[in-house]
């Protein structure tokens, strides 16, 4: 038998920030809450940004190499 959890699959809804007595918080999804100074949520939001598009270019490359 096999008693491994089954990994953790991603997540396909968005977190929602708010901003809340000068701080930025993250409600994400499963309950996952993030509570950010407004530097580190620049940070977080630009690092988010880079890596979705990075993300995207993998994607985009693997399908280009099953077909080529």
């Amino acid at each position: 038998m096999n008693d491994q959890p089954a990994p953790p699959q991603p997540q396909t809804k968005p977190g929602v920030a708010s901003a809340e007595d000068g701080l930025v918080i993250l409600d994400g999804p499963s309950g996952v809450a993030v509570t950010l100074t407004a530097d580190a949520a620049e940070d977080t939001g630009r690092s988010l940004i880079a890596a979705a598009e990075t993300a995207r270019h993998q994607i985009s490359d693997k399908r280009s190499d099953a077909i080529g």
